[in-house]
């Protein structure tokens, strides 16, 4: 029975581990740009050549 107990404290405990780094993510605006992934890769950057060293 005492082993219930500890695993409901420790899944209590990574479950709010969890909640706070949601929110921390939020707060700091992970989460503002919601179109440019989507078409991030339609645009995509042309291959820059390199220069032969003099």
């Amino acid at each position: 029975m005492t082993i219930i107990f500890l695993l409901i404290g420790i899944s209590l405990l990574v479950a709010l581990t969890f909640l706070g780094a949601f929110f921390w993510a939020v707060r700091s605006g992970q989460y503002e740009d919601d179109y440019t992934p989507a078409v991030r890769m339609l645009f995509e950057d042309e291959i820059e050549q390199e220069t032969p060293a003099p």
